[in-house]
């Protein structure tokens, strides 16, 4: 349930996604579901730390299912959930805008 006030919808969707990392792992994670490892991979400059942090953030505000299985050692795999799979035009066109400026 959202406390906040938001004064335009896109304030919400800042909050929810800004930052530095957090669109990112969810551009990663429309590829596919991965382990942090695999994310740690694709983005080296981010520490442990904070992809923790950013997934477990990512993970309360529903955009993202973490998967734990029993197994040794542990595994831990992150996907989109459906709500997660909402953003893919979104950030479909935010890469495409990304890539047009970076061309210009």
């Amino acid at each position: 349930m959202l406390t906040k006030t938001y004064h335009i919808p896109a304030e919400a969707t800042l909050e929810v996604i800004g930052g530095k990392w957090k669109m990112l792992i969810l551009c990663h994670l429309t590829k596919g579901a991965k382990r942090t490892s695999e994310l740690r991979k694709v983005m080296p400059s981010i520490t442990q730390k904070m992809m923790t942090q950013q997934l477990r953030e990512l993970e309360e505000d529903g955009l993202v299912i973490r998967t734990v299985y029993n197994q040794v050692p542990p595994k831990v795999v992150y996907e989109l959930s459906d709500l997660g799979w909402t953003l893919k035009p979104v950030l479909t066109l935010l890469c495409e805008w990304g890539d047009q400026y970076l061309n210009t």
